[in-house]
């Protein structure tokens, strides 16, 4: 009959093209997951390569120069991150990521070729500028890839998009925890000039299959973009940072300079909120601040950048001139913590989706980091390095809940037209934490070797020896462990906030 005839075809059709579309999805999130450790290796891969950079660049005076290396990455990404946001809510978010990622691969190129620390220098803040779209706009790509196609959204997060989030989320805690590591081995082994060139081929194969594989709604409202909002939003952060980096080290606290950039903040800050609050289309919505869930999201991201500063970062100082631990084997001791955070995030975000409350993990994941960075306030000068190890694995399994979940609950919150700036939000507030804490502990340390050491910096310690180093390394082992009382209180306060989030709904 020809009723029964035709049916069949339709059918198999329907079939197949769901086949080819769950095959161009899973290649789709691969694109996405490569993407996303690019630009996280790329933001701190240069921190334990800076020797070899330096001493073929310019010896005499390269040294004076490295923080400004590492820094124009981060101060680029950052200041750009409001701007991507409201770009994938207004242009799309696969156009975006194909021109951050394009921005990034010609910034990489560009480091590969530099001549001088001048040139170096501006070629990261161009390739940050690149990098800092990577890692917000990818998170936007991942949910978007979990909903597109259906009819009904629930139903496919069900399906695991929020699992496709979760992993990105986790596999950027793993980049950061790894990136210092890799970049001391190909520095080692192939050349600094590797750091960038190897990103070329990866990430150009990433934008081919971007082109032909990701496939998204596209926009049809026309929006206005707030450029104006989006400049005050990156002299605000630009400022903000630049206290952090400077203050204390580069210039007192008090000096002209520190203060100058201290009030710029604070009016840029005025500006942007007044900003906000009278623009037709904002770049970030004060609206999104009257959710509580989002309020409390962002507080506790931004907490979470306070408290990772704290862990790795001091982790690696005290390994170094504490147990003279070198710097490739010491980033080594980071593996437990990377390990950590991506099979637990892997193992929550399937619970997740199998019906658990995401609150219930992140409330999980501030305990045990808690807990974690507690541990490392008993260190000494001969506590064990698996002591060590183990703080890390156990701060690993804390942050692989929170990283993951905090993006997978302001992505729920948030409106979908908004989607793109409340996930570029996430991570505009984790960044600022973690500038934050770098200026706190840094403070903290200098202050209280100042008061226990033999007097001198920590800079000192190296060239000390005999009973006076002793002193030293005793006042060093202080000072460390105050810090990451500081990163402790700080996880203490992020736990306070998750248990006030409101609770969420599970998934069936």
């Amino acid at each position: 009959m020809p009723g029964t005839a035709t049916a069949p075809a339709p059918g198999r059709t329907t079939a197949d093209g769901q086949q080819a579309g769950g095959r161009s999805a899973t290649i789709a999130v691969a694109l996405c997951i490569v993407t996303i450790l690019l630009a996280v290796l790329d933001s701190n891969i240069v921190s334990s390569a800076t020797v070899p950079i330096v001493r073929d660049l310019d010896p005499v005076h390269g040294v004076d120069r490295i923080p400004w290396l590492i820094a124009a990455y981060q101060l680029a990404a950052t200041a750009a991150l409001p701007l991507y946001g409201k770009l994938c809510d207004t242009l799309g978010s696969k156009k975006v990521f194909i021109g951050a990622l394009a921005t990034f691969l010609t910034g990489s190129a560009l480091c590969g070729m530099a001549q001088s620390m001048g040139e170096l220098i501006a070629a990261r803040a161009f390739q940050g500028i690149g990098g800092g779209g990577l890692m917000s706009v990818t998170m936007v790509v991942l949910r978007q890839l979990g909903t597109a196609g259906s009819e009904e959204g629930e139903g496919a997060k069900a399906k695991g998009g929020d699992r496709k989030g979760s992993i990105g989320g986790i596999i950027a805690g793993a980049g950061m925890a790894l990136g210092p590591w890799l970049g001391g081995a190909l520095a080692d082994h192939a050349g600094w000039r590797w750091i960038f060139y190897v990103n070329l081929p990866v990430g150009i194969a990433v934008l081919i299959g971007a082109v032909f594989v990701v496939k998204l709604p596209a926009r049809t409202a026309r929006h206005r973009i707030d450029f104006l909002g989006a400049g005050l939003a990156a002299a605000f952060s630009t400022a903000l940072l630049l206290v952090t980096e400077w203050g204390g080290e580069d210039y007192a606290w008090t000096s002209p300079v520190i203060v100058g950039l201290a009030v710029a903040a604070v009016v840029a800050l005025g500006l942007f909120l007044w900003r906000q609050a009278t623009a037709a289309e904002p770049i970030l919505p004060l609206s999104l601040f009257r959710l509580r869930l989002m309020r409390y999201g962002f507080a506790v991201q931004g907490l979470v950048g306070v408290a990772m500063m704290g862990s790795i970062v001091y982790v690696m100082i005290y390994l170094q001139v504490v147990r003279g631990v070198a710097a490739t084997s010491a980033g080594l001791f980071l593996v437990p913590m990377a390990i950590g955070m991506t099979v637990v995030g892997l193992v929550s975000g399937r619970l997740v989706a199998a019906g658990w409350s995401q609150k219930t993990f992140v409330v999980s994941g501030t305990v045990f980091a808690s807990a974690a960075l507690a541990l490392l306030t008993t260190l000494d000068t001969d506590t064990g390095l698996w002591t060590v190890r183990g703080a890390l694995l156990l701060m690993g399994i804390g942050f692989g809940q929170l990283i993951g979940q905090l993006i997978e609950l302001v992505q729920d919150t948030a409106p979908p037209a908004q989607l793109g700036v409340a996930t570029t939000g996430v991570r505009f507030f984790q960044t600022l934490g973690t500038a934050l804490g770098a200026s706190l502990f840094g403070a903290v340390l200098s202050r209280v070797y100042a008061a226990k050491g033999p007097g001198g910096t920590t800079s000192d310690i190296g060239r000390l020896t005999g009973a006076v180093r002793d002193r030293a390394l005793d006042a060093f082992v202080s000072s460390t462990d105050v810090v990451f009382a500081c990163a402790t209180g700080a996880m203490l306060l992020a736990l306070i906030l998750a248990i006030r989030l409101p609770g969420t709904r599970t998934r069936a």
